[in-house]
């Protein structure tokens, strides 16, 4: 008899034994997983839709840029099937939404257009407004009835709007597509517009609850006035009157400035919009004369200053004194640098000191230069005119220059002089036959800007 006991087979372990459970759990989930999506790629609604479309035509063109379907809509009943982006409103058959990246105008309006409609209403726009140019993220709506566009109406910029529509013959057997460029009805409301300096101007004025081209917008206004890099400080106030312009209730941009008030180290500046003797807007100050004078106040939005006009100056490269006959202020390169006056181009060229730098020639003798720029505004050459604020070229360090920077220069009969202490001449004032319109309109401005009359009462100038 043999002394050896039988012995049942060793147990599995316990984490064994739950591990391929789990991997039968992960076979059966990847198998619905891949049911699921071979479901989706070819029973969705649109691949049913194009399986039931007959063969589509293809047309390449300079119209659309690349190969595209130009098969029958989809089924009346289905309607156009939305694009990313587009949000269909309550009504039926109106579609809002915004140019996608890389759409042409195509591939958008075959969705309820054939290829032939389509070549129909680009022909049709071509001298109107080229469907050629629609711009990503501009907005457009079409208006569609059964199945078909009979309306589109596509937003060119703020102020036209381009507008499409399906006419049918008195036979009823043909069709033919308007296209008309619209001016954007806007709904005009009045407002006055104050805060506090506490940073910047931007800064300022996003805080006020307003936009950065309002704060560009004001410091257009006052340029001649008040340098808003180097003067303003905290403290500073401002009030403004403008128009703001709405769309179904919504904001959408600015109108005018009829008024804009702005304290600075405890000096009142003021702003009132008036026609001049031509009939152009121009901005007046309380007492009647222009804000606009014969130069700027500084050619560029620079983050300091970094040497001033000096007899005597160690030049920081040739490390020797003499004259800094110029200004230098430190700005990124790259940084825009405009005409402070009107003017002509005498020189656009290399220095060897200067680097890239222009030779400005304005009336009364004047002369500004621009140096150790990094390059020339387009199109700008020898005997260019160029109106005040004119971009003309872009900050550099071309040149003996230690950094990037503008060295500007101005010149009256010849000798250099000290561009901080030019008292720059005032354009016109107001025409003296309108003296006492102005004031009129100054005084209402004013009563707007106090509360004492409400914004409400404001009606737009047509």
């Amino acid at each position: 008899m043999s002394n050896n006991r039988y012995s049942p087979p060793p147990s599995r372990s316990r984490f064994k034994l739950w591990g391929e459970i789990l991997s039968y759990v992960g076979v059966v989930f990847g198998l619905f997983l891949l049911f699921g999506v071979l479901y989706m790629e070819f029973f969705s609604q649109e691949n049913l839709l194009k399986f039931k479309r007959q063969e589509p035509q293809t047309v390449s063109g300079s119209y659309f840029h690349s190969e595209i379907d130009f098969s029958s809509p989809p089924p009346a009943f289905i309607g156009p099937l939305p694009e990313e982006g587009m949000i269909e409103e309550d009504e039926p058959g109106v579609f809002r939404g915004q140019i996608a990246q890389g759409q042409t105008a195509g591939e958008l309006l075959q969705q309820w257009l054939s290829g032939a409609e389509v070549r129909d209403v680009v022909d049709t726009t071509a001298k109107t407004y080229a469907l050629t140019n629609i711009r990503t993220g501009q907005p457009y709506t079409a208006y569609v009835e059964n199945g078909k566009l009979v309306h589109f109406e596509y937003e060119v910029d703020r102020e036209h709007l381009l507008m499409i529509s399906r006419q049918t013959t008195t036979d009823g057997e043909s069709v033919r597509w308007i296209a008309t460029l619209e001016p954007i009805q806007y709904e005009v409301q009045l407002a006055s517009v104050e805060g506090k300096i506490n940073g910047s101007l931007y800064e300022s004025v996003a805080a006020a609850g307003e936009k950065a081209l309002f704060a560009q917008r004001l410091s257009q206004i006052f340029a001649w006035e008040i340098n808003f890099i180097k003067d303003i400080k905290a403290g500073d106030s401002f009030r403004v009157l403008i128009e703001k312009r709405y769309r179904d209730g919504e904001f959408k941009s600015y109108g005018k400035v009829l008024a804009a008030e702005f304290v600075n180290r405890g000096s009142k500046f003021e702003a009132y919009l008036f026609k001049d003797s031509y009939g152009k807007d121009v901005y007046f100050n309380a007492a009647g004369d222009s804000l606009r004078r014969a130069f700027l106040k500084a050619p560029l939005s620079y983050t300091r200053i970094s040497s001033r006009f000096s007899p005597g100056r160690l030049h920081p490269i040739l490390q020797t004194v003499r004259p800094h006959p110029g200004i230098d202020y430190a700005a990124p390169t790259g940084t825009p640098v405009k005409a402070v006056g009107n003017g002509t181009v005498t020189y656009r060229g290399w220095g060897k000191g200067a680097g890239n730098y222009i030779t400005l020639k304005h009336p009364n003798g004047y002369e500004t230069m621009y140096l150790h720029l990094s390059g020339f505004a387009k199109n700008l050459k020898q005997g260019s005119r160029v109106q005040q604020g004119d971009v003309i070229g872009y900050v550099g360090s071309t040149g003996y220059a230690t950094g990037p920077h503008l060295d500007f220069r101005m010149k009256t009969g010849g000798q250099f002089v000290n561009p901080e202490k030019m008292l720059s001449p005032r354009d016109e004032s107001v025409p003296k036959g309108q003296a006492n319109t102005f004031k009129k309109k100054r005084d209402t401005m004013r009563r707007y800007m106090s509360g004492e009359k409400d914004t409400k009462d404001y009606t737009p100038d047509i």
